[in-house]
C-alpha cells in the first residue's frame, strides 16, 4: 500500500520505519528539514532500540523517503496516517494547531485528486474532535464530502516508549474506529497478518478506547504506589502484595469489575475501602486515589436518583434491593440507599426483588430486614406484574435474568432506567442507561 505520514515524531518515526518494513511504500511528511534529511539518510530523529536499522533498511530498499511536499505526498499516496503532537494547554485541555494545520494541507491536496483518499487520525485527541474539528476542515479544504469523496478513520496507538517497535509487531490489540467502512476495510488489511484482533468501532468509540487506556494505566501506576505506600507503613513489601494481585487473572485483571454501571456495595468492598483507608490516615500516609473511592460511589447513587427525578414522574418500580442479584444480601447496598433517597422526596415507590422477599419470610437477613429497613422493606411487593403495571419508571437495579427483558422493549408508556447493563444499545426511546 501507498502511504504518507504526517509528523515524524515519536509514533510518526516508529509507523514509517515499521510499516516500510512489511513492504509498504511510505512517504514521511514533516516540516522540519532536519528530521526529513535524517529519515532520507536512514538515520531517527528519535531514540528508540532498533528503529534506525527500521528506516535504513526502507531507505535502503526504496520504500521509505521523507518529503516537505504535502501536495505530493497525497497525491502520490492511498491513505495519510495522520501523527501530529497534541500538546497540552495550561488549563489542561489539549492544543490542536497541529492537527488543524495538516487537516488544512490534507484539504487543500485533496482539492486535485481526483482517486479516492482515506485520511487516518492516529494523534491522540479527544472524543468528537475527528467529527467536529477534522472533517469539518477537510470538507471545507477540499471541497469534498467525508465519508464519500473521501475516506476517515481513527487509528489510535499504543505503543509505548522503548519497546515500541515490538508493540507494533505483537499489539494486544487493533483500534479503528471508521465513518465508513470502506475506510475500515483498508486500514484492517494493513494488520492482518499481526496476531491480534482487530475491533472496529465508531469513530468516537475509538477516540475514548485510547484516553481510556491512557487513564487506566496511570490509576494502576497511582493504585500500586498508595498500596506500596501503606504497605511500608505497616512493615511488609508491597511488591510481594501486587505481584500476588496481578497473578489473579480471574478477577483482578478482568472484565468482571471492569464494566460501567451502578455503585459498589455488600458486605466487603465498601467496609474495606474505609478500613484501609482509615489504616492509612493514621498512618499520615496520603492515599488520595483510594480515598476518592468511596465519595465517587456515593455520586453514582447521587447520579441514578438524578436520573429518575429527571422524569418529571413520581410513580418508580425498583427491581432489585439487594446489591447484587443471585443473593439476599442487604448490608450496603446501594439499592437500599437509593430507595431510601427516592422515599425521601415523596416518590411513590414499589420494590420487587425475588430474593429479598423469600429472605424476609425465611432468610438469616429476616432481623435485619424488619430492624433496620422496615421502611424500605414495607414497600417490597412479590408480584412482579404488579410493580410492573403501577409505574410510571422502571429502574432495573440488579441483574436478575427476569428484568432483562424490560431493557430489550420498554413497557409502552413507561420509561426504563437501566443501571446494570441489560440494554442492548445506548439511551434510546424511553430507555436510559446510567452510563450508556
Amino acid at each position: 500500500m501507498r502511504i504518507s505520514i504526517f509528523g515524524l515524531g515519536y509514533v510518526g518515526a516508529v509507523c514509517a520505519g515499521c510499516l516500510s518494513a512489511r513492504g509498504h511504500e511510505v512517504v514521511g511528511v514533516d516540516v522540519s528539514q532536519t528530521k526529513i534529511d535524517l529519515i532520507n539518510n536512514g538515520k531517527s530523529p528519535i531514540v528508540e532500540p532498533g528503529l534506525e536499522e527500521l528506516l535504513q533498511q526502507g531507505v535502503k530498499t526504496g520504500r521509505l523517503r521523507g518529503t516537505t511536499d504535502v501536495a505530493g505526498a497525497v497525491l502520490e499516496t492511498q491513505v495519510s496516517f495522520i501523527c501530529v503532537g497534541t500538546p497540552s494547554k495550561k488549563n489542561g485541555d489539549l492544543s490542536l494547531d497541529y492537527i488543524e494545520g495538516v487537516c488544512r494541507e490534507i484539504g487543500f491536496a485533496l482539492r486535485d485528486k481526483a482517486e479516492r483518499h482515506t485520511v487516518v487520525v492516529r494523534s491522540t485527541v479527544l472524543p468528537g474532535t475527528v467529527k467536529d474539528v477534522v472533517i469539518p476542515i477537510i470538507e471545507d479544504c477540499s471541497g469534498k464530502k467525508a465519508g464519500v469523496d473521501f475516506g476517515v478513520a481513527v487509528n489510535p496507538e499504543f505503543l509505548r516508549e522503548s519497546t515500541a517497535i515490538k508493540d507494533y509487531d505483537f499489539p494486544p490489540m487493533t483500534v479503528i474506529g471508521e465513518l465508513d467502512s470502506a475506510s475500515g476495510d483498508l486500514l484492517e488489511t494493513l494488520y492482518r497478518e499481526l496476531d491480534a484482533p482487530v475491533i472496529r468501532k465508531p469513530i468516537e468509540v475509538a477516540e475514548m478506547i485510547k484516553y481510556t487506556c491512557n487513564v487506566w494505566h496511570a490509576a494502576k501506576v497511582t493504585f500500586a504506589n498508595e498500596i506500596g505506600n501503606i504497605a511500608k507503613a505497616v512493615g511488609v513489601d508491597g511488591r510481594e502484595v501486587m505481584d500476588v494481585v496481578c497473578q489473579d487473572h480471574k478477577l483482578n485483571l478482568s472484565k468482571y469489575y471492569m464494566r460501567p454501571g451502578f455503585a459498589f456495595g455488600g458486605s466487603c468492598l465498601p467496609k474495606d475501602v474505609r478500613a484501609l483507608n482509615y489504616r492509612a490516615t493514621s498512618l499520615d500516609v496520603e492515599s488520595p486515589l483510594i480515598g476518592s473511592l468511596m465519595r465517587s460511589n456515593a455520586g453514582q447513587v447521587q447520579k441514578a436518583f438524578d436520573i429518575i427525578a429527571g422524569h418529571d414522574k413520581r410513580k418508580v418500580a425498583l427491581l432489585g434491593l439487594s446489591f447484587k442479584a443471585g443473593t439476599d444480601d442487604l448490608r450496603e447496598s446501594p439499592l437500599v440507599e437509593l430507595a431510601e433517597m427516592l422515599i425521601g422526596k415523596g416518590f411513590d415507590l414499589s420494590i420487587f426483588d425475588r430474593n429479598v422477599e423469600y429472605a424476609r419470610v425465611h432468610g438469616a437477613n429476616k432481623d435485619y430486614i424488619e430492624s433496620k429497613i422496615p421502611h424500605v422493606s414495607s414497600l417490597l411487593d412479590s408480584n412482579f406484574d404488579a410493580v410492573i403495571d403501577k409505574a410510571d419508571i422502571i429502574v432495573l437495579g440488579n441483574r436478575d435474568e427476569l428484568f432483562a427483558p424490560l431493557a430489550q422493549k420498554a413497557p409502552a408508556g413507561k420509561q426504563v432506567i437501566d443501571l446494570v447493563g441489560f440494554m442492548p444499545k445506548a439511551t434510546h426511546g424511553n430507555a436510559e442507561g446510567i452510563c450508556w
